[in-house]
């Protein structure tokens, strides 16, 4: 949460010229609502279902650009699909610069409570593992131009033969 996925991912899309979904806009875009009100009416099983079901359907695409929710890696099933049908890059990013990226965000239902800085450091102790399970690249984001992040990025997938 708040490490730059959207923006990178829509910077890489133009870059390696391949589209670009972000797996939360896909599921506003097809429930017609954004993602506070789908947690409000079918609470977080409802969404990560949503979740589920998008990233099945887009992970089939090639090639593609995919941006997922921070907690798409808490179900093993988006785990499996993301590393069996591409190249994950986990943009890691500490809990501060968290903080400071999506303090006046509103649109972050489980960081809407009274310690955000403790929601967000469980959710890391929660998923830090998980995406270091499928990553096959770990970039660092914290106090970094986008543009930046997704040249090395791209620098280190043709380094490591990723790119297709």
């Amino acid at each position: 949460m708040g490490a730059g996925k959207s923006t990178i991912g829509l910077l890489l899309s133009k870059e390696l010229n391949s589209p670009f979904y972000d797996i939360d806009k896909v599921i506003e875009d097809r429930a017609g609502a954004n993602i506070p009100w789908i947690f409000d009416i079918e609470g977080e099983q409802g969404f990560r279902l949503r979740e589920e079901q998008t990233i099945d359907e887009i992970t089939l695409i090639k090639p593609c650009i995919v941006a997922t929710g921070g907690g798409a890696v808490l179900r093993l099933e988006n785990r499996q699909h993301l590393a069996a049908r591409g190249t994950v890059v986990y943009l890691k990013t500490t809990v501060e610069q968290q903080l400071e990226r999506t303090s006046k965000d509103k649109n972050r239902p489980l960081l809407q409570a009274d310690s955000p800085r403790e929601i967000l450091t469980s959710l890391m102790e929660k998923r830090e593992p998980l995406y270091n399970e499928i990553a096959d690249v770990i970039i660092l984001t914290d106090k970094r131009h986008p543009r930046a992040v997704t040249a090395e990025i791209i620098k280190r997938l043709k380094d490591d033969d990723l790119l297709g």
